[in-house]
Parts: structure tokens; C-alpha cells; sequence
């Protein structure tokens, strides 16, 4: 484990075995998404990505039952300037950007409530690993809100016609209908979660980290493309591939029958 940690209010952060781990640590908010809590995100998510030890990031919650109960409704009729609260709302979408670009896999670690701008925090994660007591939902209609800040990512990771009823409806609903529709990977027994979660992040943080960032970070700039724009970009990234010194040590290690021993380059 890292000897210096860094420290995150209302986080809990650590790096093991090329693992980092952000825990939202604010029990006694329900890991509200306050505006103090989304920028201690972005700094923690900062942090694993410049650190060149950390190889795969896991989100997760110190509480038994709530990975978050979504964003933090006493700001929403706060009495404070328009402008100030333009500001505030511009950070999901920094914090959803930078997962998108960390260059990092991202597993998300779901042990039980994940509602509205949390449910849209899970989907800018790569992986999503849930609890079967987990809930999920955007119930933001049900208090005379939308959840239009995460609109947009449950437009691009589901179906036109789900993403709506979930929108409008604003029920909850649990982990397996949540795999079904296809916001989740895996669900697992409650008291499995951390091993399993474990098993996985371990598991992409033995690939090679060049090609995991070339990887993701086309996977993220061609989401949007059309699709010849799309294949001519991944052909440049796949020609780039090529050049690289761990592209060669992984097939060798393959027809070797032996681990390979990534350079980074």
C-alpha cells in the first residue's frame, strides 16, 4: 500500500497492489453528492490517475447499505445565486469527463442504495459490480426534480425507450432488473461483494497499462463518431498499438506460455 496516502474529505482513499480505492465515506449523509464531496471525487480520481502505480480504480462506499443516495437536495432550494449554482452543476460532468478519460479502467462497487446522480455516477464507470440487495433509480421526478445532468449518459447506455420510462417513471428497481437492462455486469451475493470486486479489479490490473489507456481512451473519443469517422480512428489507435514494445512482449509471452512482463511503451 502507498506510504503517503493522500486525503479526500468525506473519502476514504487507498492504493494496494495497483488498486485504487475511492470510498465515499459520508454515512451520516447517505454519501449525498454535495458539491464538497463531487470536487473531493475529481481530486481523488486526479490523484490515481497521475499515479503511476495505480493500474485499475474501484468506487465504492464505506456504507453497509448505500453506495449514495444521489445528489444533495438541501442545495437544489438553496438560497443562493443563480451563478453560483450554474458553477456547481458544471462538476458532474467534469467528474463523469474524467472518469471517461483517466486513461484507467473504472470499477464501480454497488452495495446497496445508488440513486439518481449516483445510478448516472455508475454509468460513467467502466465496470459495474453490484450487490443483490442493491437498488437503483432516478427518482428525481418524484421531488419536482429531473435528473438532466445524467440524462445524457442514460441516452448513450441504454435504450432510447428504458432510458425514458426510467426518467419519467422515477422508480426504483433492483440489481437484477438493473443487469437485464444492462447498467450492471455482475451481481453477486451481498456478502461476496468486496472479494468479487476484488477478484476483478486484480484482474485488469495486471494488463498491460499502455494498451488499457490506448484502449479506453478510444473506446471514449469514438463513442459519438459516425461510424466510418469511427473506423478510421480506430485504425490509427490500432497502428499505434503496433508500435509498441508491450504489444510484442504480450504475444511472445503468449507463445511462451508465461506471464508477460508489461515495459509500458
Amino acid at each position: 500500500m502507498s506510504s503517503t496516502a493522500p486525503e479526500f474529505a468525506g473519502i476514504a482513499y487507498a492504493v494496494a497492489d495497483g488498486v485504487a480505492t475511492i470510498d465515499l465515506d459520508l454515512p451520516e449523509t447517505r454519501n449525498a453528492l454535495s458539491d464538497a464531496l463531487i470536487a473531493a471525487l475529481i481530486a481523488a480520481f486526479t490523484a490515481a490517475r497521475d499515479d503511476r502505480d495505480v493500474r485499475c480504480v474501484v468506487l465504492g462506499s464505506t456504507h453497509p447499505r448505500t453506495f449514495s443516495s444521489g445528489g444533495d437536495l438541501s442545495g437544489f432550494a438553496s438560497d443562493v445565486p443563480l451563478t453560483s449554482k450554474h458553477r456547481s452543476i458544471l462538476l458532474f460532468p467534469e467528474l463523469f469527463t474524467l472518469i471517461g478519460r483517466l486513461g484507467k479502467p473504472v470499477v464501480a462497487k454497488i452495495g446497496g442504495h445508488c440513486l439518481a446522480g449516483a445510478f448516472g455516477l455508475t454509468l460513467a464507470c467502466d465496470l459495474v459490480i453490484s450487490s443483490d440487495a442493491a437498488v437503483f433509480g432516478t427518482p428525481e421526478i418524484n421531488v419536482g426534480v429531473f435528473p438532466f445532468m445524467i440524462a445524457a449518459l442514460l441516452y448513450r447506455n441504454l435504450p432510447r425507450k428504458t432510458a425514458t420510462e426510467l426518467m419519467l417513471l422515477g422508480e426504483r428497481f433492483d440489481a437484477e432488473e438493473a443487469k437485464r437492462i444492462g447498467v450492471v455486469n455482475r451481481v453477486v451475493p451481498h456478502d461476496e461483494l468486496d472479494a468479487e470486486t476484488a477478484k476483478l479489479a486484480g484482474r485488469l490490473a495486471v494488463k498491460s497499462p499502455l494498451l488499457m489507456r490506448l484502449g479506453k481512451d478510444a473506446l471514449w473519443r469514438q463513442g459519438d463518431m459516425p461510424l466510418e469517422d469511427a473506423w478510421d480512428y480506430l485504425r490509427s489507435q490500432l497502428a499505434l498499438a503496433f508500435s509498441t514494445e508491450d504489444i510484442q512482449e504480450g504475444v511472445a509471452a503468449f507463445k511462451e506460455k508465461r506471464e508477460p512482463v508489461w515495459k509500458g511503451r
